[in-house]
């Protein structure tokens, strides 16, 4: 059975409506096809009201008085749906006009409109969920000094307005979800995707412990390395980060050196695994220390590619023979640019969000969809034993 009939008898919970915020625009309407190609198809007894549509999207729009001040208008009826909020907080390459300057919106505002379309459709809604890729403030996640908690708050915020569930990718600390023990949390795993698109790219390699490694460029990052290393039946090694704890710049203590834990790398390719590059100098000095060892190729996997100092320094690397590709999702903005560039593999997601919000809408489980260790197992051993690109269906 396919995977995205498997649940077809639960009934839906409400009248499926989505939401991408302009923000999350492009992956939504990838979403949104997925959705409607799936429940066109179905039998007709799944055909309760509304289930069948040419489009799930519900019209939004987030104007802005001359001011900067903003408001949500959503322009179709929600009553009684089920609510799928869509947004990419960290998409920096829109802007709104303020007293006569142009300005990119920020992770706030991004947020703001988020609170903005939940308080439209308060008390019509029949659930609304939120699908927000990127963690809003998921870095301030904890205190180390007089501190806010931003990330906690966020959660709070969101519960207390009503929201049900909040479906992340990689949190960058998934216990922030204690701050809201009651209510629905999910912090998926791109792991399932990283290998597909992996294997679909590079055609010749050999994935066992002899040829093969993973490697976790930090100790926050272990489990993350430790989760995919088992699945492949690889080693895994980590870096650590030495600081200097007497000085702060840019609010944080600048790295020292990266010290290796782990077998010899020598000869074998390594997959760096980690939630983001953010302006992806730790990711390139761990792929230089990795080359040192004489390491066979790099691949760096990341659920959020931010490159939030451009692209030249990855170009470089590339170049040189530190890094041989890097793949990141498409959950967030990604620039032309990057698009086009030699050493970049897109991880489309859009497929997996799909099947994620088919399941909720009919109220089943989706522990399988976040736990795919037999596929990948399955798909590895053919990959291995053909050492041909095989298509792997999600």
């Amino acid at each position: 059975m396919p995977r995205d009939e498997r649940h077809i008898e639960n009934i839906p919970y409400g009248s499926l409506g989505i939401i991408p915020l302009k923000s999350c625009a492009a992956l939504g309407e990838k979403v949104n096809n997925y959705l409607v190609e799936w429940r066109n198809r179905r039998s007709d007894s799944t055909n309760v009201n509304g289930y069948k549509k040419d489009s799930y999207i519900v019209p939004v729009e987030t104007p802005r008085f001359g001011s900067g001040e903003a408001k949500a208008v959503i322009n179709s009826s929600v009553r009684g749906n089920d609510l799928f909020i869509m947004v990419d907080v960290v998409n920096n390459s829109l802007t709104y006009k303020m007293g006569g300057f142009i300005n990119h919106m920020s992770p706030d505002d991004h947020y703001a409109d988020v609170k903005r379309v939940i308080a439209a459709a308060s008390g019509k809604a029949r659930r609304i969920n939120v699908i927000m890729p990127f963690l809003y403030e998921s870095r301030q996640h904890r205190k180390t000094a007089r501190e806010s908690l931003d990330c906690a708050y966020m959660l709070q915020e969101l519960v207390a307005m009503g929201v049900d569930n909040i479906i992340t990718f990689d949190a960058h600390d998934p216990r922030v979800q204690n701050s809201i023990p009651l209510n629905g949390f999910e912090s998926v795993s791109c792991t399932y995707q990283f290998i597909k698109y992996l294997l679909l790219n590079i055609s010749d390699l050999t994935i066992d412990s002899d040829h093969m490694m993973v490697i976790s460029p930090d100790e926050g990052g272990m489990g993350r390395a430790v989760y995919f290393a088992n699945i492949l039946g690889l080693d895994m090694g980590m870096f650590y980060k030495r600081r200097d704890y007497t000085k702060v710049v840019d609010g944080r203590n600048p790295i020292v050196a990266h010290e290796f834990l782990g077998s010899n790398v020598e000869g074998k390719d390594v997959i760096i695994i980690d939630d983001m590059i953010s302006s992806g100098e730790s990711m390139l000095e761990v792929a230089a220390e990795l080359k040192a060892r004489k390491a066979k190729r790099v691949f760096c996997a990341t659920t959020f590619g931010l490159f939030t100092n451009g692209f030249e320094k990855f170009d470089q690397a590339h170049k040189d023979g530190i890094i041989d590709k890097v793949l990141t999702t498409n959950l967030i903005y990604q620039p032309e640019e990057l698009l086009e560039k030699p050493w970049y593999i897109n991880v489309d997601v859009s497929k997996y969000i799909a099947l994620i919000i088919d399941t909720i809408n009919h109220d089943a489980s989706i522990s399988n969809l976040l736990t795919p260790v037999d596929r990948i197992q399955e798909k590895v051993k053919e990959y291995n034993a053909s050492k041909e690109t095989i298509d792997i269906d999600i």
